[in-house]
């Protein structure tokens, strides 16, 4: 009976998109890493911690700083599978001995690696040729993905062509050293808000991200706010870079961030609401048109109706029982459990 069908089964065309969550809190030291894996095991995985050793790692003590990075990947205490790293850029001496470091000692752990200052899809490629090559080495058959800073001209230049690559699941963008990287023609006060939404090279590159990433069904994740101790202007920097430009993740480096992030960034509840509320009506009706509140609704606005749940399941928010068991009766691959 078609009216059994699942949106999942009824509404499917192209691959959905990574279910990642909503945030992705940056860690430059063991101690907050220690701190955020805490977190994380106590709320949940509705946030992914990355331990992070290009800004993090001292100079002239890289591969140790990796090493013990990967170890507390590959300990007990990550319960959750939702941890990655970031490594240097392919340029510096140290990225190889950092990719080393966490496949050898975390690989069959580690979540993501996040690729920093690509200058295009050649640099990409470099470390996806790498990865390849000491996974075979070590034995590792798990995939895994890769998220790429777009915070040079290069990258922007070509992020259509990464965002195509197979092995990439998500475009990062990287709002400080896109900026500097325009030698002061872009003014620090881009840096933050309200410069990092009007200013209009922010703007085209901000556009450029998240066009490639969803083209290719991958995920863009905004950058970070520097503000932290005032929530209210991170949930606000969040809400903007959803609903005014696309982005559907964003960084946060400071644990007071985390929550604002995903509140904004989440569905609220009556939209929600709504979505069940026409998926289920669209559900009896064999997925053909419906009518509700004096609107049409038909399967090009079924799929991003669905899309709201999908998110909204991915920041762990509850729906009404019919709908658990009716438009989820077959759990997604990937979904967070």
């Amino acid at each position: 009976m078609s009216r059994l069908l699942t949106p999942a089964q009824a509404l499917q065309e192209g691959q959905l998109l990574p279910l990642l969550p909503l945030c992705e809190h940056y860690c430059g030291t063991i101690r907050q890493l220690d701190k955020a894996i805490a977190l994380q095991n106590e709320w949940g995985p509705i946030f992914d911690i990355t331990a992070d050793c290009e800004d993090g790692a001292p100079i002239g003590d890289e591969r140790a700083h990796a090493r013990a990075m990967a170890e507390r990947i590959a300990s007990a205490d990550n319960r959750h599978g939702r941890i990655g790293a970031r490594i240097h850029d392919i340029r510096h001496h140290a990225w190889a001995e950092e990719l080393d470091a966490f496949l050898s000692l975390a690989g069959d752990r580690l979540a993501y690696l996040v690729l920093p200052k690509a200058d295009g899809v050649s640099d990409v490629n470099t470390l996806i040729e790498a990865l390849a090559r000491r996974k075979n080495q070590l034995g590792l058959k798990r995939p895994i993905p890769l998220h790429v800073l777009i915070e040079t001209h290069g990258a922007l230049h070509e992020a259509w062509d990464i965002a195509a690559l197979a092995e990439v699941e998500s475009l990062d963008f990287g709002l400080m050293d896109f900026i500097s990287s325009h030698h002061g023609a872009i003014p620090e006060s881009a840096m933050r808000s309200p410069g990092q939404f009007s200013h209009p090279l922010i703007r085209r590159a901000k556009c450029e991200i998240v066009a490639a990433a969803l083209a290719h069904g991958k995920v863009p994740t905004h950058n970070v706010t520097i503000e932290i101790r005032d929530p209210s202007i991170v949930a606000a920097d969040a809400r903007r870079a959803r609903e005014e430009f696309g982005f559907l993740r964003m960084w946060s480096i400071h644990p007071s961030q985390i929550q604002p992030i995903i509140d904004a960034m989440r569905p609220t509840p009556g939209e929600i609401d709504l979505a069940v509320k026409i998926l289920l009506a669209a559900q009896e009706a064999d997925w053909g048109p419906v009518q509700i509140e004096g609107r049409l609704f038909d399967r090009a606005s079924y799929r991003y109706h669905w899309e709201v749940l999908l998110s909204a399941r991915r920041a762990r928010q509850p729906l009404p029982t019919a709908a658990e068991q009716r438009l989820f009766a077959t759990h997604l691959e990937g979904a967070p459990s």
